[in-house]
């Protein structure tokens, strides 16, 4: 199995970012296409400061888009690329401070997406379990992640990962009251 590394985001790995976002890849399971148009658009407007929102720690970026165009607020975050050699997808954590509570807005810690022609070489898994030590750094003492019930291949990495399923619940009306799971990594300490 190829390792990887969680690289952050800069300037000279944006162009490997970018082919993949122009060959049809989305690092956003929710929004897909929309999220990468949004992301090809604020790369073209401004490379540098695309890439340095994609780790903000103290949240101070702007609004967060729902799938239903209303807004809400960032909470702090960060965003890592999946890395073998190349930009080979990304994972992201988002947390509140001093708690592992989120709001009821935010359906879960940690979100990742492999890109499909990097898929089936365990790389969502290692990304998992190494983002999880960022989440213990953080103090937290779990994580939730969410995902389609159809998603079986992500349902497998989370449950490799520790993962238990909590709860099948329908999303807010901001993501179209579709079903989804909810699963928790309990993070020892």
């Amino acid at each position: 199995m190829t390792e990887i590394e969680l690289l952050r985001p800069t300037i000279a790995l944006l162009p490997s970012y970018v082919s993949a976002l122009e060959a049809g890849w989305s690092p956003d399971n929710v929004r897909k296409e929309v999220a990468a148009r949004e992301q090809l658009h604020a790369i073209a407007l401004n490379a540098e400061a695309f890439v340095d929102g994609l780790d903000d720690p103290t949240a101070s970026g702007g609004p967060i888009p729902l799938p239903d165009g209303s807004t809400i607020a960032r909470l702090p975050s960060m965003v890592r690329w999946i890395w073998d050699g190349d930009v080979s997808g990304a994972i992201g954590f988002r947390w509140q401070a001093g708690t592992a509570e989120l709001p009821p807005y935010v359906l879960g810690h940690i979100g990742f997406s492999v890109m499909p022609w990097k898929r089936g070489n365990g790389y969502a898994r290692q990304a998992l379990n190494l983002m999880l030590g960022e989440a213990r750094l953080q103090g937290l003492s779990y994580v939730e992640l969410t995902v389609d019930p159809e998603n079986i291949a992500s349902q497998r990495v989370i449950a490799a990962c520790g993962g238990v399923l909590i709860e099948r619940f329908k999303k807010t009306a901001a993501y179209g009251f579709a079903e989804t799971l909810r699963y928790r990594i309990e993070l020892a300490d």
